[in-house]
């Protein structure tokens, strides 16, 4: 049977409220999955188990965190029902339609009642940095990038707004508890807020807090909430623990009394608030309905050995306020969690670079070992240390695939042939044309807006003096690709072959960009239509093979460097965290408040849940620090994270690098030497 693979846990999350007819629809259910646990396997066959007990899979909504998570547990959806009811489940696969990220599910629903919320259905949609462009736009529009005291950048506004958006906090509070140095700006801030989103509106574009904060205002229509809620029979959202207060609401609206409503996450786990994710929303979830919400605690790990796991619930355990968990396996070992002090960062990339090549010469590959650091500056010394040892390694973090020039360029003439009324987009577009500046650009743009049919209008325009036939080039890509006669995916090859000049005029490494262009178009032959590929790609894009930096074309192993926010939802045979002194975790940006500490020690259980079989926490006693005192540059001296007192040091191998002899010791090694040395010169002479 296909639930006999489980542990009694799993089966209790995966039975919940099933009955044999399936006729029955469960109240409210909290899964809290440990590190390790199975959450995956077990959610999957949750979906699944309704399905066999006769659940309609169309009216099952599924929320993950990535379009990739979705589609995983899509095909274990599938392929376990496959095995319990065979060939009826052809259609299986089709059937689940409603999985997908939240952002992803919002832009579906909000198309589908555009027209009762007010909203164009054929809205564009923009990502980070489209929308740090159009604030910056109407920042200076409204003169306030030429204040006399510097005003906030576009990306800090951005900031400012998204988490005022996702956290339902009002901007004063924003601005006291997160963005206090721009808390002078209050009033010029809510003015340029208010006309950016005037702007989206103007240029029907949403971007990607609208994407929830619409559907979040649509179900507080209490009409619309009942269409929507009463669509699904089953709401289940994994990884509950990272949302914020606008998904918590659009939940809570779609299932208020939690009929068929399944969360999964962690609340140990919690650590991305800097996104305005609140761990609030999962340790308040069982008293949002009465009666409560049921419990299950997923606690066997699958992962770790037991030594890593018992350190790793004796840093949790001292949260200030969590669920009661203590991770268990059957995987037992004598070796304990090393604490390794070291004298400095130096002694740090040396000493981590010699244990990883002493892992490989015992047969473990690069790849099977990580190196976890709190901020990716913290890798700086390690980097220099494995480059000068020719040790490859593989860094996670830096530039998206979608953020690269050549690629938002192509995006950016699919995105104008949507909605020609994207002032961001033709901006964009039209500066690639030589002869057009901003100034030729913004003018543009004017007549366009003011004209029913934007593209005829144009097309009416006058070429600019030196743009000659690149101009008429540009508009005729437009007009077609707006006709839609070419088709998709062949709209996106017309764009290529059109900008394919412009490539090789504005980039030297032209070659190496065209290759990502054949790649994106060979993404878009994934995708139905423009308008699926936009939404898709703009909500959860994808990585690059040049998105991680330093991999090595020559090697197939490497050493793997990553932020512990990048780390969440990894494993590795071996795991090194880099820094674990105060000023680095917790980080001295995060202890202003209880929350951020608490925070900070989920930061350090996540990172030591990542090892299978080794956790080196490595304690350097001092740190060069620059221009950061009034005596200049100095070294610093640190002390052990406070996240492991005294008092859990039982759980660790306490060591230092390189290792210091006794001093009784070190008395009898040069009393021998001397011996030795004495014997050997007397004996050149006889």
């Amino acid at each position: 049977m296909y639930l006999e693979k489980l542990n009694p846990q799993q089966r209790m999350a995966v039975e919940h409220g099933t009955l044999t007819d399936g006729s029955h629809i469960a109240g409210p259910l909290l899964v809290i999955a440990g590190a390790g646990s199975g959450k995956t396997n077990t959610l999957a066959h949750r979906v699944a188990h309704l399905i066999v007990k006769g659940a309609d899979p169309r009216r099952i909504l599924l929320m993950t965190f990535s379009r990739r998570a979705a589609a995983e547990m899509a095909r274990r959806v599938e392929r376990i029902c496959r095995d319990v009811l065979g060939s009826k489940t052809g259609v299986m696969a089709d059937a689940l339609t409603w999985s997908g990220t939240f952002h992803g599910i919002g832009a579906r629903l909000l198309r589908e009642y555009a027209q009762q919320i007010g909203l164009d259905a054929d809205f564009t949609i923009h990502d980070r940095e489209d929308s740090a462009d159009l604030i910056n736009l109407i920042r200076h529009d409204l003169g306030f990038s030429k204040t006399e005291s510097r005003f906030p950048a576009k990306g800090t506004c951005l900031a400012i707004y998204s988490r005022a958006v996702n956290s339902e906090t009002a901007l004063d509070q924003v601005l006291r508890d997160a963005f206090p140095w721009c808390a002078a700006w209050e009033k010029q801030l809510r003015e340029l807020f208010a006309c950016y989103v005037e702007a989206k509106q103007a240029q029907n574009v949403l971007d990607y807090d609208d994407l929830l904060l619409y559907w979040a205002q649509m179900v507080g229509e209490s009409v619309i909430a009942e269409d929507i809620g009463s669509r699904f029979d089953h709401v289940l959202v994994d990884e509950y623990q990272d949302t914020n207060r606008l998904q918590a609401s659009i939940l809570m609206a779609l299932k208020p009394q939690g009929q068929g409503l399944t969360v999964v996450g962690d609340d140990a786990q919690s650590i991305y608030s800097f996104r305005a994710a609140t761990v609030r929303n999962i340790l308040d979830f069982p008293a949002a309905f009465s009666p409560p919400a049921d419990i299950v605690t997923l606690d066997r790990n699958y992962r770790s050995t037991q030594p890593i796991l018992t350190a790793a619930n004796a840093v949790i355990d001292l949260a200030s306020e969590r669920f009661t968990k203590n991770l268990w396996t059957e995987r037992q070992s004598s070796e304990r969690p090393r604490l390794v002090t070291v004298r400095d960062e130096t002694d740090q990339a040396r000493y981590v670079a010699e244990k990883v090549l002493d892992h490989r010469e015992e047969g473990l590959k690069l790849k099977q070992q990580a190196v976890l650091f709190r901020a990716s500056h913290h890798s700086g010394p390690l980097e220099v240390e494995l480059t000068r040892r020719n040790i490859p390694f593989v860094k996670f973090g830096g530039l998206k695939f979608l953020d690269s020039a050549h690629v938002k360029d192509m995006l950016a003439a699919l995105r104008f042939a949507q909605n020609p009324r994207d002032r961001v987009a033709g901006f964009r577009l039209m500066q690639i044309l030589p002869g057009v500046g901003p100034s030729t650009a913004q003018k543009a743009l004017d007549l366009m807006s003011e004209d029913a049919s934007p593209l005829s209008a144009l097309a009416a325009m006058p070429a600019p003096p030196r743009s000659g036939e690149d101009w008429t080039a540009f508009v005729s890509m437009l007009q077609e690709m707006k006709s839609g006669k070419a088709g998709w995916p062949a709209e996106i090859e017309l764009a290529r072959q059109w900008y394919a000049p412009h490539l090789e005029r504005l980039h030297e490494d032209a070659a190496t960009r065209q290759a990502d262009l054949l790649q994106l178009e060979q993404i878009a032959g994934g995708y139905a239509s423009r308008e699926r590929f936009l939404t898709e790609l703009t909500l959860d894009p994808p990585d690059a093979t040049s998105d991680q930096a330093g991999v090595p074309l020559l090697d197939e192993d490497y050493l793997i460097l990553s932020t512990i926010h990048s780390a969440k939802g990894q494993e590795w045979t071996r795991v090194f965290m880099l820094n674990v002194v105060d000023g680095c975790i917790p980080s001295d940006l995060a202890v202003g408040a209880t929350a951020e500490i608490e925070e900070e020690r989920r930061l350090l259980y996540v990172a030591m849940t990542r090892a299978r079989d080794g956790l080196d926490l490595v304690v350097p006693q001092r740190f060069f620090t620059y221009g950061q005192n009034a005596q200049g540059d100095r070294h610093v001296y640190a002390s052990r994270s406070r996240f492991i007192p005294a008092t859990l040091l039982q759980f660790f191998e306490a060591c230092s690098w390189p290792q210091v002899k006794s001093d009784a010791a070190a008395q009898a090694q040069a009393r021998q030497v001397r011996i030795d040395v004495g014997a050997r010169m007397r004996g050149m002479w006889r």
